[in-house]
C-alpha cells in the first residue's frame, strides 16, 4: 500500500504559476522513493510534502516548510541546513522536481492575507527557522499522538506540523486540533480542511519546471 492515488487536475507552467501565487497559497508534492512511500503510508495521505508560501511586497515569491535536505541556501539565515527552511518558491519546486523526483501542485487561498497575517508568518520563521525534521519512526509516534489530539514538542516539526503551526498563527486554522494531528494529505482537497474565513481551490499541477541555478 502507497496511500491513496491522485486523480488528475488542471495544469499551469511554474512561470505562471510562481506570477499568480500569494501568502497562503499551499504546494504540495509526491514522489516514489522509499522514504515519500513510507510517509504516505505512514499518514495515508495521497501527498508526502507540503508547504506555504510567502509572498511579502518586492521579493520573490518564498516556500516555507521543513525537509531533510539542505541543497538550497535559506534565506532567512543565509545558510545550508537541514529542518524548517524559507526558500526561494522555484528554487525549491525545481530541487524538488529534477532532484527528488516529484509531482507538484498548488492550491489557491481565496482571500488576499493582510500585513498583520504575513507579520505573524515571518514571527513563525524567526521562531521555527531550522528546527529539526524528524526520523520516520518519530514521525510516526508523533502523528499517532495527534490522531489522539496530543501534541508534541515542536523541537522537531513535519513539513504539515509546519504549515499547520503557520496557518494557526496567521488566523487561518483554530486550535482545536494539535499542529501533529496535520499531514500533508490534510492540505489535498479530498480532506476538506476547514480554514477560518478563508478556502484552498482545488489542485492545480505545476509543470514546465526548469532546473534551479542554485549557490
Amino acid at each position: 500500500m502507497l496511500g491513496p492515488t491522485v486523480p488528475e487536475t488542471r495544469s499551469i507552467p511554474l512561470a505562471d504559476a510562481a506570477a499568480e501565487t500569494r501568502t497562503g497559497d499551499v504546494w504540495l508534492f509526491r514522489g516514489s522513493s522509499g522514504a515519500d512511500r513510507a510517509i504516505r503510508v505512514v499518514t495515508n495521505s495521497p501527498v508526502n510534502h507540503v508547504g506555504v508560501v510567502l509572498a511579502l511586497d518586492g521579493l520573490p515569491p518564498l516556500l516555507w516548510h521543513a525537509e531533510l535536505g539542505q541543497s538550497i541556501r535559506d534565506v532567512w539565515t543565509g545558510e545550508h541546513h537541514r529542518g524548517a527552511q524559507l526558500h526561494r518558491l522555484t528554487d525549491a519546486v525545481g530541487v524538488w522536481f529534477h532532484t527528488y523526483g516529484q509531482r507538484v501542485w498548488t492550491r489557491r487561498i481565496s482571500i488576499q492575507v493582510d500585513r498583520a497575517g504575513e507579520d505573524e508568518a515571518l514571527r513563525v520563521v524567526n521562531e521555527l527557522d531550522g528546527r529539526a525534521f524528524p526520523r520516520t519512526m518519530a514521525l510516526a509516534r508523533g502523528w499517532l499522538r495527534g490522531r489522539a489530539r496530543r501534541d508534541t514538542s515542536l523541537e522537531q516539526l513535519y513539513c504539515a506540523e509546519l504549515v499547520a503551526v503557520t496557518y494557526e498563527r496567521m488566523g487561518l486554522l483554530d486550535s482545536r486540533r494539535p499542529a501533529n494531528w496535520y499531514d500533508p494529505g490534510k492540505f489535498w482537497s479530498g480532506n476538506r480542511l476547514q480554514l477560518v474565513g478563508a478556502e484552498l481551490g482545488p489542485e492545480i499541477e505545476v509543470t514546465d519546471i526548469p532546473e534551479p541555478e542554485l549557490q
